[in-house]
């Protein structure tokens, strides 16, 4: 059994798929299981560590409400990936730095969003009806988003951190493409917005937490309703702006490879949302904190880092991590200790033979600051089963 650890000295036991776990991730691991509305365990995928008031890597299922930074400000983020039907014999060093080039001038990153003339508009269209139901009973929330036009022209960028899109190819020499964002910066007003009314809600009625950011939101109360109406918008704009950069990502591609069609193998799924699902005896709330949903059949995806390889997988819904799975390799350092320990010259030899950035801007997420993937894969064999494995050839960073 590829449980490794099981802690049970709280309420409720924590199951943890790996032995790689620190202290400090232990600790927040056991102040989620001592909650009194979690249900039956807390599972721990094999890329578990250290996140804020809950662990990443985390799956926690509630009765009756739910913990919004768990959920995590990032709402609905996740990946996306398509084969592609051209091979590795249609690529070369040339049209590979062409690629890059296109996808890092036609998709914004960091901060940067399209202009009006290259915005999504009619992509957006569907979601403002609402968003628009959202802002007129949390007018509090709209001053937040910074403009409500702003979330119309990021839809379809990529955002920062350890957000990219890559150009990979399979054990069978295809092309894939592949990239990792979620619900840009109204996804994290609304996570912040509503983080801080359920804090407010313990505050008022004074409730003791192990950790403040476990401050929950019962079912029944005042604002309970209105965050799953919150997440569930952003959650949906989540999979759109996946959807509309790989529109984009494609273009880029026709312009510098080989005609070529897309197969039916394509995967869009999140990696930090919270669904209503049935486990144990129980219709209860499953929030996945850097965690896939695994069910027998699910397609996920499941990235390593810029330098090591990917894994399309099918879940095999393994009831003990409530059907679920790692969401990638997971840091095993921060982006501070990172870029203490690594220099350019460590970035560009743990990238060679990848066309990617590798000046100091990106040196927090080097490979070397994550975990081993193909050791999180072999702890989580009862989780997934490996269709493809991917190994980047271009990798465009947030």
């Amino acid at each position: 059994m590829p449980i490794k650890q099981v802690l049970t000295d709280k309420r409720v036991p924590v199951k943890i798929w790996t032995d790689d776990v620190d202290d400090n991730s232990k600790q927040q691991l056991a102040n989620i299981a001592s909650l009194p509305f979690i249900h039956h365990h807390v599972a721990a995928m094999p890329d578990v560590h250290l996140g804020i008031g809950a662990t990443i890597g985390s799956v926690i299922a509630t009765h009756k409400a739910i913990i919004p930074a768990a959920v995590g400000v990032d709402i609905g983020c996740g990946m996306v990936a398509c084969r592609l039907s051209i091979t590795a014999t249609d690529l070369d060093e040339k049209s590979l730095k062409g690629v890059f080039d296109q996808i890092s001038r036609d998709v914004p990153v960091g901060r940067g969003m399209h202009n009006n003339r290259r915005s999504f508009e009619d992509q957006a269209l569907p979601f403002a009806t609402g968003l628009s139901r959202i802002l007129q009973k949390h007018p509090t929330l709209e001053k937040t988003i910074c403009g409500t036009t702003k979330w119309v022209k990021q839809l379809g960028t990529l955002g920062g951190g350890n957000h990219f899109i890559e150009v990979c190819l399979d054990e069978s020499n295809q092309v894939w493409v592949m990239l990792h964002s979620g619900s840009r910066g109204i996804g994290n007003a609304m996570a912040g917005y509503f983080i801080q009314l359920a804090r407010k809600d313990m505050e008022r009625w004074m409730i003791q937490l192990p950790d403040r950011d476990l401050a929950y939101l019962p079912e029944g109360t005042e604002h309970f309703d209105d965050y799953v109406e919150a997440v569930h918008w952003a959650q949906e704009y989540a999979l759109q702006n996946r959807q509309c950069m790989v529109d984009l990502v494609l273009a880029a591609l026709k312009r510098h490879l080989p005609p070529f069609d897309v197969t039916s193998e394509v995967v869009n799924c999140h990696h930090n949302y919270v669904a209503r699902e049935h486990h144990f005896g129980a219709d209860v709330w499953v929030t996945r904190k850097g965690a896939i949903r695994a069910r027998e059949g699910d397609m996920g995806i499941i990235p390593g880092s810029m330098g090591a390889r990917s894994y399309i997988v099918r879940g095999l819904g393994n009831p003990e991590s409530f059907t679920s799975s790692a969401h990638g390799a997971g840091r095993r350092m921060s982006r501070t200790a990172a870029e203490k320990q690594f220099t350019e010259a460590d970035l560009a030899r743990q990238t060679d033979g990848v066309i990617c950035r590798k000046d100091s801007g990106v040196i927090d997420e080097i490979p070397g600051a994550y975990k081993d993937i193909d050791a999180v894969m072999e702890n989580q064999k009862d989780l997934t089963e490996t269709l493809h494995t991917l190994k980047q050839v271009v990798c465009v960073k947030g």
